[in-house]
């Protein structure tokens, strides 16, 4: 390893306020009782869900959720469908709602929407734990897309209400809602995406121009981690992903100098800690 190397962890990359809000909760709670379920992961990072789980967090799903009467449950900052609430009031669970503000004011929003009989799509991906919830205000009737293509764009309604994700990319929300208006479709548009994820995007393109080398850490499961990752691998072709310091490849840093480590609003700063580290070790880039 290069002992003369530098490495650089991005200030701005690491948990959005809305995740710190849950975790923050969670903590408190553990402190005072010694388990505590929570309804999905709370995190999309394995990694930090780990270090939750020693402290006694419990991850349930929703068929477990149904089982369990008498508890505390945390709802984690993707939110969740009106379904979840009922089952809680029905079982005589507390609910300790660590929803992220943005995420509930979107949901709102969405509601109103369908209580005008809105025609309403949202951009976001099949099965995500804020997009089942932002689904459950509509009935479960609005119309979910990943991608453009999805859409037969020939047979939708002449007129529409587009909705995103919190944590989609901004520049692709912008391109489908030119598609939708050049086949000339009405559209309500509404930008919902997070302002605290979206201006990473061009934070990370600049950080990501000054380094040799960018270790991009996130969690596989995260969405967001996912679309920034994208964001540094577009403007630094030796962009790598990984989950942890074990994944570290002596290989991407032979003869590099500069070394810029950065991750998503489901990163914690511990793990990229961990990582320079390892980098700046390199007997423990093969610790598992």
């Amino acid at each position: 390893m290069n002992p003369n190397l530098e490495v650089t962890i991005d200030p701005n990359s690491g948990f959005c306020f809305g995740v710190i809000y849950a975790i923050e909760m969670a903590e408190d709670i553990l402190g005072q009782q010694n388990h505590l379920y929570c309804l999905g992961d709370i995190v999309h990072n394995d990694e930090e869900v780990k270090r939750l789980e020693k402290k006694g967090l419990k991850i349930i799903d929703n068929t477990f959720l149904k089982s369990l009467k008498d508890e505390k449950v945390l709802i984690r900052a993707h939110g969740e469908p009106p379904s979840t609430y009922k089952i809680a009031l029905d079982n005589n669970l507390e609910l300790i709602d660590a929803s992220c503000p943005v995420v509930l004011k979107l949901q709102n929003r969405i509601k109103n929407s369908f209580d005008k009989d809105e025609k309403i799509f949202i951009y976001g991906k099949h099965g995500h734990a804020e997009v089942i919830g932002l689904l459950g205000q509509t009935n479960d009737e609005a119309i979910i897309f990943q991608k453009i293509e999805e859409l037969d764009l020939d047979k939708m309604p002449k007129k529409i209400t587009l909705y995103s994700q919190t944590t989609k990319s901004t520049d692709e929300f912008y391109k489908i809602l030119q598609i939708l208006e050049s086949k000339g479709i009405e559209v309500n548009s509404n930008d919902t995406i997070c302002r605290q994820v979206s201006n990473r995007d061009e934070d990370l393109r600049k950080f990501s121009q000054k380094y040799d080398v960018i270790i991009f850490v996130s969690g596989t499961k995260s969405s967001n981690g996912k679309v920034l990752f994208n964001v540094c691998k577009a403007n630094n072709e030796k962009t790598y992903f990984i989950s942890k310091a074990a994944e570290l490849n002596p290989i991407w840093f032979e003869g590099m100098k500069n070394i810029g480590i950065c991750g998503a609003t489901s990163t914690p700063m511990w793990l990229m800690e961990d990582v320079k580290n390892a980098i700046l070790n390199k007997n423990s880039i093969y610790a598992s």
